[in-house]
């Protein structure tokens, strides 16, 4: 199989165009942040912290973080501007009293209970921005979110996000978008046999990507594939040779930007996707319990037990981050190709994951923007309408560049 060349490019656009974006009517506009504000997060893991941490900056916001777990809220107990709560928030009488105070909620829960949160935190008329990553549609809420006049930014993290995001804004250039494809990977710096592989996420939540069959569309037709097949190698500077595989990562991209060629696959170090196929085929991810002398037992619960902690990155342990997502069409007579490229690292200086700050530093941003209305579209909002509203997404690269993460994108013209 040969080994597909990429390279990271470094230029930059300038030119911004109004958006055609649609619903504007539904637009209303928040409180400047000028004064006093008000946010709850939900959730304070890796991530989590890492979005606490980083809104805790802003001196005029009071923060309120709130996990079920004391040692999780550890790690930002002693913030200016930061309380801690160890709360529930399965508990709906729990959740309606920690975001009662609040202008704006981030939502950093799990994501088996990510749409339940979402759909209570609406229902208290509380703005969000949301990186749970639930398997449910989160369209179903947008009635919801329009009769309480709540703007809501799902999947806004990495990918889906920042790639989101970064498709909304190449909508916004072309006339006609004829394909996306994005190329996206977590991954320590250093291999550790067997799995060469660790995460910031939940065991349960990397090997649901390992299972769901992936969605892409071809030809305009949305088709299905089995997990980690589809299996190619890329020659990635700075990191070296990847394998990408098929994955369900386009979520709302399927139905949302128009183009009759679109995939997202994940990149993994070579070997990691042929040894979770070994996995999945002895039953290891099955959710249907086995007999074991005597005791019921589903073997995805005692697969992600023990993987816990191999995969777990532990103190000193770095890790990177990498995407590239490429989207060829046509403008003004031209056919083009778009390539955006991220490739960060663990933050020796803060001490915190690539994978949390490229995740939660897009959310802080996006959150940013709810609280200033600058994005003040009412409804449900997956990332890449944030995208299509002029200036976001230059804002979103001047703040990832302030705090060390480097985004560029090149413009092709191939005919």
């Amino acid at each position: 199989m040969g080994i597909r060349k990429c390279t990271f490019n470094s230029e930059d656009f300038a030119s911004f165009r109004r958006p055609k974006l649609e619903g504007r009517s539904h637009v209303t506009f928040l409180p400047n942040c000028d004064m006093s504000t008000h946010i709850t997060v939900l959730g304070s893991g890796l991530v989590g912290s890492a979005i606490i941490k980083d809104l805790a900056k802003d001196s005029t916001t009071h923060l309120l973080a709130v996990d079920i777990s004391q040692r999780s809220l550890h790690a930002v107990e002693n913030l200016d501007n930061v309380e801690t709560r160890v709360a529930d928030v399965n508990e709906r009488s729990v959740l309606d009293e920690v975001i009662g105070n609040a202008d704006l909620v981030i939502c950093a829960v799990p994501g088996f209970m990510g749409f339940k949160t979402l759909k209570g935190i609406i229902e208290n008329g509380k703005h969000v921005v949301d990186i749970s990553f639930f398997p449910e549609d989160a369209f179903e809420l947008t009635e919801l979110a329009e009769k309480h006049g709540v703007v809501a930014v799902v999947d806004c993290g990495v990918a889906p996000g920042l790639s989101n995001i970064q498709a909304g804004w190449a909508q916004t250039k072309m006339d006609t978008v004829e394909s996306y494809l994005c190329y996206v990977g977590g991954l320590p710096r250093v291999r550790t046999w067997p799995f060469e592989y660790k995460a910031v996420f939940s065991p349960i939540d990397v090997i649901e990507e390992y299972t769901r069959p992936a969605r892409f569309v071809e030809f305009g037709e949305l088709v299905t594939r089995e997990a980690l097949s589809g299996i190619e190698k890329l020659d990635l500077p700075g990191v070296g040779t990847l394998e990408a595989f098929n994955s369900d990562g386009l979520r709302s991209l399927i139905f949302t930007l128009d183009a009759p060629f679109k995939k997202e696959m994940t990149l993994r170090y070579a070997g990691h996707a042929e040894l979770m196929r070994v996995f999945r085929e002895m039953g290891l991810f099955d959710e249907q319990p086995v007999s074991v002398k005597g005791q019921d037992v589903a073997p995805i619960d005692l697969t992600t037990k023990l993987l816990f902690d191999a995969w777990k990155l532990k103190e000193g342990e770095e890790d990177l981050t990498v995407m590239q997502v490429i989207m060829e069409g046509e403008e003004g007579g031209d056919h083009v190709r778009y390539t955006f490229d991220l490739l960060d690292f663990f933050d020796t200086d803060q001490g915190v994951h690539s994978m949390a700050r490229t995740t939660g530093y897009t959310c802080t941003l996006v959150a940013r923007m709810v609280l200033s209305g600058q994005y003040a579209r009412v409804g449900i909002s997956p990332p890449e309408y944030v995208g299509q509203v002029e200036g976001c997404y230059d804002q979103l690269k001047e703040g990832y560049a302030k705090r060390g993460i480097r985004v560029t994108e090149t413009r092709e013209v191939l005919s």
